[in-house]
């Protein structure tokens, strides 16, 4: 009975032009029918049903397990829809709650758990390792027990848990062949009183299988995750992740507390994982394997991910190698990544692509990372637009890595201390607000990939020279630009306005510089959001500027292709950071139209 019905719900699932709602309820059971009446408990038993077209509704409550989807939707109108109910809150967990903690001394608390409860994979005997990743001379795990609902930080000894709390109360553990004893720092609370759970699953919603396209996940909380390191050069599995597929849609969930990466858009795996930790061969080596295995515009990216809260992951809050192509990621809030800095290495942001082919990257509020916006590798066609970045460090707000262009920049407020990172060629900023130090690298011989036009196939390998930048309209304070002054491939810069004591680049033919103008730049909270304290001078109008245009702009030197929009339609940037159509003719220095006069706060996030 079991094998007949087995292969019935594969049959239904696979017949096209139904459209079914499943519910799922923590009060349900898994042989129900899942009707609103009858629902299943698990969501993964809703998955083992649905088909293209189907919508998967789960109800108020908690649910421990791994999403493992089965199948994908059919096309972007034959999804598959996860989704919590409305008005409820629905929270998938990868942790279970421990009790039997017995109280040793201090705050310092134990318990032994048999090996089994982690049935076949026990993060706590599970290494942190991987391709370009620094452990500091200690062992890291990829288990983390949490104190209601927050987590406590990993031990490099075991001593140190008996110790007394001084900042981050700590935890410790060791496996043997039939049990997993671990320590843990409980200042002033009762474990077995209060809720603290364990890791016990690596992701929380993640395909095993790559290739499950059209999925939607909406409204979810969705955290606790025992994630793997994830380089671009193996499989990234996220606490949730598209895993090598296409047309995903992730929006409205909270997404946090990932040992290493929140929401991942990245490759699949194979024998060559984690070995491949040569810069200028080995990543070349894998785009390749990754043409092999479908990396192109027919088959892989052409995702959205969109009204996101990510916090709290020590590598990454959204990362993807190849697999972020020709998608859009947008109006998300990313903060608290990689604060611990327990480990290190690379591949550590807010967002961190490899290989951003025609992506959007909008609206995005990034915070309190180490590194805001990463984008590594053949970011062509790609555009950065309308993000507000700031308190981010001890790294840059953005960092471009052996690009080659053409790809965009516009509209930003990069506020923190440093501003950008540059170690590429080919781009165009238009109409940012830079606050920050501007690093520039010159001379990267690293032979990186340029590729054919919306496409993936590899046009050819250059090195980054330094220059064939675009610098149009922005408003530049502090610092400046002269660290592009020794680069050797032509530079286009024009309509900048430079203030209190900016300096422009040697390569700018006629820069605004107004060194004794403090336009006063402050981020201020309110209870209704952040606002932006400056002073707009009418000095800065006192030069001609051009609205920003493919035509204007030209092409970028190395794939010798024009500056287009992320969609392959002809790049306008007449509009602000709000997306209020700015002045045409001599358009405003800046992400905004042009202001009043004078000292103002303009709210900046939530864009109203």
């Amino acid at each position: 009975m079991r094998v007949f019905f087995t292969a019935l719900v594969v049959v239904l699932a696979a017949c096209p032009g139904r459209a079914e709602v499943y519910h799922v309820s923590s009060t349900g059971l898994d042989g129900n029918p899942g009707t609103e009446a009858k629902p299943f408990k698990t969501i993964s038993a809703a998955a083992s049903v649905a088909g293209p077209g189907d919508t998967i509704t789960v109800h108020e409550g908690v649910y421990r397990e791994r999403v493992n989807p089965p199948r994908g939707g059919s096309s972007d109108e034959q999804r598959i829809v996860y989704q919590a109910a409305e008005g409820d809150t629905v929270v998938i967990k990868g942790s279970e709650i421990v009790k039997g903690w017995k109280k040793l001394q201090n705050d310092t608390w134990q318990v032994s758990i048999p090996n089994s409860f982690f049935g076949d994979f026990n993060p706590f005997n599970d290494l942190i390792r991987g391709d370009w990743f620094n452990p500091k001379d200690r062992d890291h795990h990829t288990g983390a027990v949490y104190l209601n609902g927050l987590w406590l930080t990993e031990a490099a000894k075991q001593e140190d848990v008996f110790n007394g709390v001084e900042t981050d109360p700590l935890w410790f553990a060791v496996v043997d062949d039939t049990n997993t004893t671990i320590w843990a720092q409980f200042k002033g609370a009762d474990p077995n009183r209060e809720e603290v759970e364990i890791n016990v699953r690596q992701s929380v919603f993640y395909p095993e299988e790559p290739g499950k396209n059209y999925i939607t996940v909406r409204g979810f909380t969705l955290e606790h995750a025992a994630t793997p390191w994830a380089p671009p050069t193996a499989e990234q599995v996220g606490l949730i992740g598209t895993h090598w597929s296409k047309g995903w849609v992730i929006e409205d969930n909270t997404v946090r507390y990932s040992v290493s990466t929140c929401l991942t858009m990245g490759k699949y795996g194979d024998q060559f994982d984690n070995t491949s930790a040569n810069a200028a061969v080995g990543y070349v080596e894998t785009i390749k394997r990754g043409l092999a295995d479908g990396w192109s515009k027919e088959n892989i990216g052409h995702h959205v991910v969109r009204d996101n809260h990510i916090s709290h992951c020590e590598q990454a809050g959204i990362v993807g190698s190849l697999g972020a192509i020709f998608s859009t990621v947008s109006d998300n809030s990313i903060h608290d990544i990689h604060v611990r800095r327990l480990f290190g290495g690379h591949e550590m942001a807010g967002i961190k692509f490899h290989g951003a082919v025609d992506t959007l990257i909008s609206n995005n509020h990034i915070y309190r990372t180490n590194r805001g916006i990463w984008l590594d590798w053949m970011s062509q066609g790609t555009r950065v637009t309308g993000n507000l970045l700031h308190d981010n460090g001890p790294q840059e707000d953005l960092f471009v890595e052996v690009n080659h262009g053409p790809f965009v920049v516009d509209n930003n407020l990069l506020l923190s201390p440093i501003s950008m990172q540059v170690n590429s060629q080919g781009c165009a900023y238009a109409h940012n607000l830079i606050t920050g130090q501007v690093i520039v690298r010159t001379g990267e011989g690293r032979m990186t990939p340029y590729l054919e036009e919306h496409g993936t196939a590899i046009a050819g390998l250059a090195e980054n020279l330094g220059g064939d930048e675009r610098y149009s309209n922005n408003l530049i304070v502090n610092e400046g630009l002269a660290e592009y002054d020794p680069v050797k491939l032509p530079m286009i810069l024009g309509g900048n306005v430079y203030l209190n004591g900016a300096k422009p680049s040697k390569h700018e033919l006629d820069p605004l510089v107004l060194p004794d103008i403090d336009p006063g730049i402050k981020l201020e909270e309110k209870e209704d959001g952040l606002y932006l304290q400056v002073a707009h001078d009418k000095a800065w109008t006192q030069q001609e500027r051009f609205l920003v245009t493919t035509k204007i702009l030209g092409k970028a030197k190395t794939p010798d292709l024009p500056y287009l929009d992320y969609n392959g339609e002809d790049l306008k940037i007449d509009r602000d950071y709000f997306g209020d159509k700015r002045d045409t003719v001599n358009p405003y220095p800046g992400p905004f139209i042009q202001p009043k006069e004078g000292r103002q706060s303009i709210k900046v996030w939530p864009k109203q």
